[in-house]
């Protein structure tokens, strides 16, 4: 069987790297390669050719980047086409991006040949098994039946009854979308004072995403209790989950420890969008640092980082299923019109607030199925002595 990959790269010298890595590959018709310089040559190609079956692509490039290709791809409805991203190292938002667009895995920049061939043959191996799915329809109704069975574990591993305490108050809300992702929210006493949240979204779809929803979800939680620090957390998470999980798969984190005597917040983040604080009736997204995505890089380091909360004020996390979520006209609800909801809540509480949220990005995106889940949760604090009555 010979595998059709189309290398989109505005890099001259990666053509012959490419061949003469392969050279072996290309003589017994493993393989077969075809190049293009930017993303509008690569389209004229797939659109010629509709035998390709994975995409290398980098993601600066003239005339048409990586990002907006695997938009277009997208369009193509070919679901046995595969792509993979060509990355710098540390540009997070590209490769996040990225991944929401559907791209199976990435590369860093500088590429390591080797590197990239366990890349190319673990995405190959993984578009034969589809193929193979898809000749067999014993096969594809196997595959409805694991989704539901993902469906049942992402909806039931997470908590719904929150916590009645005076000094805050907590929310959550999850719409899954048609397609099971691997959205997780979390909270829990660290000991008598301190409120851990955690929300994160997990890479993939399915039965996989589900079950690593659930690894992550519970390994953090256990991780956390210890009562050690946010940054600390998600680094041993960050560490097991590189050993344990298969390369593919990874999950943004946001982790938090409210100290509801003070309002002291700490908290890390790993790859994940950073929180809103509404406060004094004004609405900002938190300026923070940020680790990388927990579960792709074994050594990564991740920050923690301070907040004080006044009585009032509300934290919102959420994850990209919101800011993403699109209407009929493919548009993007974006970050810009939830800092704008948010803007609006007011005063509300913690509960008002997330399903103000949820039902304006249901009232966007009305008519449109959406690709990923739209989670959100939200904490006020009220101080040590309750919500003023």
């Amino acid at each position: 069987m010979t595998y059709k990959i189309l290398v989109v790269d505005d890099e001259p010298d990666l053509e012959d790297l490419i061949t003469q890595k392969f050279k072996n590959e290309i003589r017994t018709k493993e393989f077969e390669f075809g190049f293009a310089a930017n993303g509008v040559e690569a389209l004229e190609l797939l659109k010629a050719d509709g035998e390709f079956d994975l995409v290398l692509t980098d993601i600066n490039m003239p005339e048409m980047d990586g990002l907006t290709l695997l938009a277009k791809m997208k369009e193509m409805e070919n679901p046995l086409l595969r792509s993979v991203i060509v990355s710098a190292y540390g540009d997070l938002e590209n490769i996040r991006t990225a991944m929401n667009r559907g791209a199976y895995d990435f590369v860093v920049k500088p590429i390591d040949l080797n590197d990239l061939e366990i890349t190319i043959r673990k995405c190959l191996d993984d578009l034969r098994l589809l193929k193979e799915a898809v000749k067999s329809r014993d096969r594809l109704v196997s595959i409805e039946k694991e989704l539901g069975i993902a469906r049942m574990i992402q909806t039931t591993i997470l908590p719904r009854v929150f916590p009645e305490r005076a000094e805050f108050d907590l929310c959550a809300e999850m719409i899954p979308a048609k397609e099971v992702g691997g959205d997780l929210y979390d909270f829990f006493f660290v000991d008598r004072y301190r409120l851990g949240v955690v929300i994160g979204d997990v890479s993939g779809k399915g039965v996989p995403a589900a079950m690593f929803m659930t690894v992550a979800k519970t390994l953090l939680k256990a991780t956390a209790l210890k009562g050690i620090p946010p940054d600390t957390c998600i680094e041993t998470v960050n560490r097991i989950l590189v050993d344990e999980s298969l390369p593919s798969m990874f999950v943004t984190l946001f982790y938090g420890v409210l100290d509801t005597r003070n309002g002291l917040f700490e908290y890390a983040i790993g790859g994940h969008n950073p929180p809103f604080l509404i406060s004094n009736g004004s609405t900002r997204e938190l300026e923070c640092k940020r680790g990388l995505l927990v579960g792709a890089i074994k050594n990564a380091e991740y920050d923690s980082n301070v907040l004080m909360l006044q009585p009032g004020d509300t934290i919102f996390l959420y994850t990209d299923g919101i800011t993403e979520a699109m209407n009929v006209a493919s548009d993007m609800y974006e970050v810009e019109r939830l800092a704008a909801c948010l803007q609006e809540s007011g005063k509300l509480t913690a509960s008002q607030t997330t399903r103000r949220v949820v039902e304006d990005v249901q009232s966007f995106a009305i008519g449109a199925d959406q690709s990923d889940d739209i989670t959100c949760l939200a904490v006020t604090y009220y101080g040590p002595n309750g919500r003023p009555s």
